[in-house]
Order: C-alpha cells, then structure tokens, then sequence
C-alpha cells in the first residue's frame, strides 16, 4: 500500500535530533549532521576525531561506542519483547500488518537507538528537535502507528542497553532514553 502525499511530505521533516544548542566547535558539530544526515551511527573515525577536538567526550564516546557495537542485538532483543508483549500486532488485521508496516517498525527502533548514541557521545539531554518530533507524532498519526507498541519498545531498548554498563555508568546513560520515551509519550 502506498503512502499517503502527507505521509510523503512529513517523512522528511520527521528528524529526531537537533544540533542546533550543542556546545561543541563547529567541526566536531558537523560529524554528527553528517551521520545523522546519512542515517548511520557514528563510526570509530567519527568518535575518535570528535574525542581529538574535544577531549572531555572520551568516556561519552566509549559508551556511545559500546552501544553502536551491540545495536543489533539489543534492537532484536527489543522486538523479541514487543512480539511477546503484543503478539497479535502482526497478524492479519494488527496494526503492523502488513510485513512492511513491522519492517518499518523495527527500523524506528535501530534510528531511535541511533539518536539516542548520538546524544550520549555528546553529552546531551535534551538531544531531540521539538519540530522534527512534532513532525513525527504527526507522522505517526498519519500511519495509525501503534503507540503502545512504540513506547514498549523504547523502553525495551533501554532495558537491554542498560545491560551492557555498569550500574554508575547505568545512571549516566539512564537519562538519554528517559528524556526521549518521555517525549513519545505525549504523542
């Protein structure tokens, strides 16, 4: 099934992030739209090149790092919770049937996981664009997205982020999922 012309015009305006009050040099600044702009997570170049500009991300940067490493499985993970919290959600009739709705869906979490690295390398909170969310909520509503189902799987990709950390570094990367399940849910 195609999407809608509005569906179409609110994709690209449906940008998680925003840059724009982040105090960082302007270079450093610009490795983050990069990968943001190609939808990818930052690479090691990526975190070692903004650690050598600024240095006080060291520690940021290896959590960010640690959490690219295992995205897949904590995003299958994640899925794995959702099927079982909602297991009728992909049949015949559920709100993320057809298959490509579900396909849609877990690529939401891999970009929501993504976002979040990006603002725990910077240090970050809040990291989330207020118009590209209100795009997004918008988005969402377009598509008759199963919330529920979404917010159950933020928390479950935290949940199994939090897995690879130690309980002090567990504190510190608490708040990056929080500030963006916190959000969702006011959609």
């Amino acid at each position: 099934m195609p999407l809608s012309e509005r569906a179409q015009q609110l994709i690209p305006k449906a940008k998680i992030i925003s840059f724009a009050d982040w105090p960082y040099q302007q270079a450093a600044i610009a490795i983050w739209q990069q990968a943001d702009n190609q939808t990818r997570y930052l690479d090691d170049r990526d975190l070692d090149t903004i650690v050598n500009l600024e240095p006080d991300l060291l520690v940021s940067s290896q959590q960010a790092r640690k959490l690219r490493d295992n995205a897949n499985s904590i995003v299958d993970n994640a899925r794995q919770t959702v099927l079982n919290q909602f297991p009728t959600i992909f049949q015949p009739g559920g709100d993320l049937h057809p298959p490509h709705r579900a396909e849609a869906c877990w690529r939401d979490f891999w970009n929501f996981l993504r976002c979040i690295t990006y603002g725990v390398a910077g240090q970050q909170i809040p990291y989330t664009s207020a118009e590209g969310l209100e795009n997004m909520r918008l988005l969402y509503q377009e598509l008759q997205v199963p919330l529920g189902a979404m917010i159950s799987g933020l928390e479950a990709l935290k949940q199994y982020s939090l897995d690879y950390f130690s309980d002090s570094e567990k504190t510190a990367i608490t708040p990056y999922f929080d500030h963006l399940i916190a959000v969702m849910k006011k959609f």
